[in-house]
């Protein structure tokens, strides 16, 4: 266990000393922060034009003016949430690829590995290290974007919102220790680490961004802003009917989407956010029975990256990959 622990000690110094890292993090760090303040002023711009369209209503005798617009704190994340889906990623990936990479570059696995250490000693370091690297990355990015929308945006934060925040956090650090995992596996298993490295971005192509938008390509209710039914004011038992015409084409596009993991994420964090509207101002029970399958996802897809990388980061596979 002390050696697991030497381990995850040399390679959070590794990413302390590394410039390249902070510099990345801290660029979505910041980010993030402008995000908030961005979505708090075009809130305020549609606050104050709310005010002179009533301010105008009531000059002109009429009382009954349109629906004001709410401000939902959660809601200014949504951007932030979106940098974790895609900028996250990556940057786990890049995490994970460095943290074997370095060992191969620097040719001190042969030396390492003459030491009585386990076969899972070296990757249980590197991903614990990296483990806790992500869930204090995740919850600054978190409590500092809500510290900005109480600033900028004068929200105000019930006990529910925390608890929903706490929620988001743990998806988001399940979510990028999957990809660091995934880029472990690829970097320990491939002789050349140009080819881990191409093949690792090629995967985060495919997975965050071309099956997700595939998939929302193929539902023909995002095509127009505000959803195709309610433009064409279809009620909600009509809308059912005309989609049960399409089973098979709705199956396909569902399988095509659960296949990423990065889908599962985003409608787990929109719904805890309440950023899709059916789970807005909904209890957590509420919330979390509805995504329950997504949350469950989110787990199976971490818990078999990181299998995988036990079994793919042993002493045998590293040495041979190395030479």
């Amino acid at each position: 266990m002390n050696k697991i622990f030497s381990v995850a000690r040399m390679e959070i110094l590794d990413i302390r000393r590394s410039k390249l890292m902070l510099s990345l993090l801290g660029f979505f760090l910041i980010a993030a922060i402008v995000s908030v303040v961005v979505a708090s002023i075009d809130f305020g711009v549609k606050a104050d034009a709310y005010k002179t369209y009533t301010d105008a209503l009531a000059a002109s005798g009429i009382t009954n003016p349109a629906t004001a617009p709410q401000l939902f704190p959660l809601h200014l994340m949504r951007a932030a949430i979106e940098y974790l889906e895609i900028l996250g990623a990556l940057f786990a990936i890049i995490l994970g690829y460095a943290a074997i990479a370095k060992e191969k570059q620097r040719g001190t696995l042969s030396l390492l590995f003459t030491r009585p250490i386990g076969n899972f000693t070296l990757v249980l370091g590197k991903l614990g290290a990296l483990a806790l690297v992500w869930l204090a990355f995740v919850s600054i990015v978190v409590l500092a974007t809500m510290l900005t929308a109480v600033i900028a945006g004068h929200a105000q934060l019930s006990a529910t919102d925390v608890g929903r925040l706490l929620l988001t956090i743990l998806g988001a650090w399940i979510y990028l220790l999957v990809w660091t995992a995934v880029a472990v596996s690829i970097a320990s298993t491939s002789k050349k680490l140009t080819t881990a490295l191409i093949v690792s971005i090629v995967l985060w192509l495919l997975v965050v961004l071309v099956i997700p938008q595939v998939g929302d390509t193929m539902d023909p209710d995002n095509q127009v802003p505000g959803g195709l039914f309610k433009s064409l004011q279809i009620a909600k038992p009509d809308e059912t009917a005309v989609l049960a015409n399409f089973t098979g084409y709705n199956s396909a596009r569902d399988a095509l989407e659960i296949s990423s993991v990065t889908k599962h994420f985003e409608r787990y964090t929109f719904a805890f956010l309440g950023i899709k509207d059916q789970y807005n101002q909904q209890p957590i029970g509420t919330v979390w029975a509805g995504v329950f399958i997504n949350a469950l996802a989110l787990w199976l897809f971490a818990i078999g990256t990181l299998v995988i990388s036990l079994f793919t980061t042993k002493p045998k596979t590293l040495l041979r990959t190395s030479k």
